[in-house]
């Protein structure tokens, strides 16, 4: 079964052009990324391939305003964040970006519940933290301790945490990564069903192939460059992939 892939109208939500990443080693000089334009749009899936050490989570870390390019331009909408300072970055990563990692960074100390309200009570127009749980099904599990959750279900909190703020743009570096084939689907689907239902603009960065037929496009990198674009006609429902 597919789905019909989003329209993409529009300028971008993000456009990088000519990104390059330099890291300066003693007399080596390291290239993470080399000559990279991406348009990431409103409502768009996008899955970013790549293996270890390819610049995917490089590209996705200056997406979100988490490092700088040491070249090239980066937008968000009419902003330009290449130029941005301090500041100006922290205000974009609060107001407008939310991140999803490998491993789900919750508070120990803190129930489900909890953990998302370290968001909504610095957000400017937040989901109740309630509403967010229940978007990734986990109303039930909100009194919950990370300890008393299974990894899939504590990576749904991170979802929950990351959507809470009501994000414009949602990354996610390999939010699979440490969970079983199963319940990487039941991330997956939930993160599907976050684009479809929010329009968040969503990136999702893997390095199982396999994943890329979910996404509206799919971009695959080596050695810091992008060597293949491909979008799909239209997106595969998450329970029919295969890894």
């Amino acid at each position: 079964m597919a789905l019909q892939p989003t329209s993409l109208p529009g300028q971008p939500v993000l456009r990088a052009q000519h990104l390059c990443k330099r890291y300066e080693m003693g007399e080596v000089v390291v290239e993470a990324l080399r000559d990279v334009s991406l348009d990431l749009h409103a409502g768009e899936l996008l899955v970013l391939l790549g293996a270890s050490g390819s610049g995917k989570s490089t590209l996705l870390n200056i997406l979100g305003g988490l490092d700088v390019a040491s070249s090239g331009s980066l937008h968000f909408r009419e902003q330009c964040l290449s130029t941005a300072g301090a500041h100006e970055l922290t205000q974009y990563r609060r107001d407008h970006v939310g991140f999803v990692f490998q491993f789900y960074n919750l508070i120990s100390s803190l129930t489900a519940r909890e953990n998302v309200a370290l968001v909504t009570d610095i957000a400017r127009s937040p989901m109740r933290p309630e509403d967010a749980l229940a978007l990734v099904g986990l109303e039930s599990r909100m009194n919950h301790f990370p300890a008393q959750l299974s990894g899939g279900e504590q990576q749904r909190v991170a979802i929950a945490r990351a959507i809470a703020k009501r994000p414009q743009i949602l990354l996610c570096d390999e939010p699979t990564g440490a969970l079983d084939a199963r319940t990487g689907r039941l991330v997956l689907g939930v993160l599907e069903q976050v684009n479809r239902e929010t329009g968040t603009s969503t990136a999702i960065i893997t390095h199982n192939a396999a994943i890329g037929a979910m996404g509206d496009s799919v971009v695959r990198m080596s050695s810091g460059e992008i060597v293949e674009r491909v979008r799909n006609p239209a997106r595969m429902a998450v329970e029919h992939i295969e890894w």
